[in-house]
C-alpha cells in the first residue's frame, strides 16, 4: 500500500472489526468501496434534485448481506461531504412508520438523535446545527451593519434576518409553532437562558407527552404526535436549507420490520404512512428532501404482507416489463441490487488485505494467486451462484488474514488448501440464509 494510500490505524481497526462482526463501519468507506458505481451515480443525481429544492424517494432492495446498508452508509458519507444533513434510522418492533403505542414516534425520535453534518458525523448534531445557525446569522449582520456585538442595532438586524428564516417556515403545515420555537431558542441563546434552550431542544426531538405540557413550558399548544412526525421532517429540511446546508437526507434502512408485523391492519397503516411520504416527495409536496429505505425482495415483493400487498404501492413501483438482471433501470424508484463481481470481490480483498497489513505493521502475506484461489473456493461452493453474498466473503477473507497474522509460520496456501477449509466451505448455504430470515447490514 502506498503512502497516499495508508488507511489510518484507528479508521482501519474499525472498518475491520465493524466488518468481521457482519456490520458496516460508519467510517472508513471510501478506502474498501468497490462497485456499484451505477447505483451510486443515480443516487448522487437525486441529490442534485433535491440541493436544488425538490425531493427525491428510493427503494434499495437486495438480499440479506448483499450491500444494502453498505450502500447507504456510502451514501450517507458521500452526502454529508456535499452540505447535507443526515438522519437514519433502522426500523425494529418497537420503531415503525406508524404505530398505536408510539412506534412512528419513536422512529422520528431515532432519526433526529442522529442527526449528522460532516463535523459531528456521529449523530446528535441538532443544538449544533441551531447554534451554528445564531451565529452565523450574527456573523453576517456584523458584516452587512459595521456595527460592534452588543450593539442595539445590531441586535435589530440579526433579529430582522432570523424572521426572515421563521417567515418562511411558518408557511408551511406546523410551521407557524415550528417558527415561534426557532424564535424562543434564538432569543434564549442571545440571553444566556439554556434552560429555554434546552426546553425547545426536548420539543424538537418530540420528548413531550402532553401538550398541557409543552404549552406551560414553551407557551406552544402542540406537539409532535404518532400521526405527524413526518410533517416535521419536513419542517425541518426546509429550515436547514435556510440554515445554510443544501437539504436533509433521511435513511430508513430494515424495512423488513414492516413485513414482519403480524397484524394486517397495523402492516396496512404502515404501508399508508408509507405511500404518503412517497407520493409527497413525487408530487412535490416536500422541498430539500431526500428518503432512502433499505429491503430485502421478500419484504418488498410478497403479496400477503410485504410492500406489494398494499395495491396503491405495487401499482407504483413493480418493475416495468423490460427490466431483467444485468439492465436494470436505476432512474425507478426501486433500485435492485445486483450481486458484487468475483472481480470486485478480488479488488476488495486485496484492499482488505493492504488495510490488515498496515494495521498491523506487516508485510502483506496473501499476493494476487492466493487472492484468487481464495475467490474461487469461496464462489465454488454448492449454491453460491444465487446465495453467496459479500458479507460472507469478507467475514471469512478477515479470519483468513487474522490466523495468518497470528500464525506467521503457516502460508495462505497452505491455509486455503488444507481440509478443514475445503470442508469447512464446500458445504450448502443454510435453509434459514436463503430464506432470509436474518437481517444483517454489509
Amino acid at each position: 500500500m502506498t503512502e497516499t494510500q495508508k488507511v489510518p490505524k484507528r479508521i482501519a481497526q474499525t472498518v475491520l472489526n465493524s466488518l468481521k462482526g457482519g456490520v458496516v463501519p460508519r467510517i472508513g468507506l471510501p478506502y474498501i468501496t468497490v462497485g456499484r458505481k451505477n447505483e451510486i451515480e443515480a443516487l448522487l443525481r437525486d441529490v442534485e434534485i433535491i440541493s436544488e429544492g425538490g425531493a427525491s424517494f428510493r427503494f434499495i432492495v437486495g438480499r440479506y448481506g448483499s450491500g444494502k446498508s453498505f450502500l447507504l452508509q456510502t451514501i450517507r458519507n458521500y452526502v454529508m461531504d456535499r452540505g447535507f444533513i443526515v438522519a437514519d434510522a433502522d426500523l425494529s418492533p418497537e420503531r415503525r412508520l406508524q404505530g398505536t403505542r408510539g412506534q412512528g414516534l419513536a422512529t422520528y425520535r431515532e432519526l433526529i438523535g442522529n442527526l449528522s453534518t460532516k463535523t459531528k458525523p456521529e449523530g446528535g448534531a441538532l443544538t449544533l446545527v441551531l447554534d451554528r445557525w445564531i451565529s452565523a446569522v450574527q456573523s453576517e449582520a456584523i458584516g452587512e451593519t459595521g456595527l460592534a456585538p452588543g450593539d442595539p442595532a445590531l441586535t435589530a438586524a440579526a433579529d430582522r434576518k432570523i424572521y426572515a428564516v421563521t417567515s418562511r417556515v411558518s408557511e408551511l403545515v406546523h410551521g407557524f409553532e415550528f417558527a415561534k420555537l426557532l424564535s424562543a431558542y434564538y432569543h434564549a441563546y442571545i440571553n444566556g437562558d439554556d434552560e429555554t434552550k434546552a426546553k425547545v431542544v426536548r420539543w424538537f426531538r418530540g420528548e413531550y407527552a402532553l401538550k398541557s405540557e409543552a404549552k406551560e413550558a414553551l407557551g406552544v399548544n402542540i406537539i409532535i404526535t404518532d400521526d405527524d412526525w413526518y410533517e416535521y421532517l419536513k419542517l425541518f429540511a426546509v429550515f436547514f436549507r435556510l440554515a445554510g446546508y443544501a437539504g436533509m437526507l433521511i435513511l430508513i434502512d430494515e424495512l423488513v420490520n414492516i413485513f414482519k408485523i403480524p397484524n394486517s391492519v397495523t402492516r396496512q397503516y404502515n404501508y399508508e404512512k408509507l405511500l404518503t411520504i412517497y407520493n409527497d416527495a413525487l408530487q412535490g409536496k416536500a422541498r430539500y428532501l431526500g428518503v432512502i429505505m433499505g429491503a430485502t425482495p421478500q419484504a418488498m415483493e410478497d403479496r400477503r404482507r410485504g410492500v406489494y400487498s398494499y395495491e396503491a404501492l405495487r401499482s407504483r413501483l413493480a418493475e416495468g416489463r423490460f427490466s431483467r438482471p444485468g439492465a436494470r433501470d436505476l432512474l425507478a424508484p426501486v433500485i435492485r441490487l445486483e450481486p458484487l463481481t468475483a472481480e470486485e470481490m478480488l479488488v476488495l480483498c486485496e484492499k482488505l488485505a493492504d488495510m490488515h497489513a498496515g494495521l498491523y505493521g506487516y508485510g502483506r502475506r496473501v499476493g494476487t494467486e492466493d487472492l484468487v484461489r481464495f475467490i474461487k473456493i469461496e464462489y465454488g461452493r454448492i449454491g453460491a451462484d444465487l446465495n453467496i453474498t459479500p458479507r460472507e466473503v469478507i467475514r471469512d477473507f478477515i479470519e483468513l488474514l487474522d490466523l495468518l497474522y497470528q500464525h506467521p509460520d503457516a502460508g495462505a496456501a497452505e491455509l486455503l488448501e488444507s481440509d478443514e477449509f475445503f470442508y469447512a466451505e464446500s458445504g450448502a448455504v443454510s435453509d434459514e440464509a436463503a430464506a432470509g430470515y436474518t437481517e444483517f447490514t454489509v
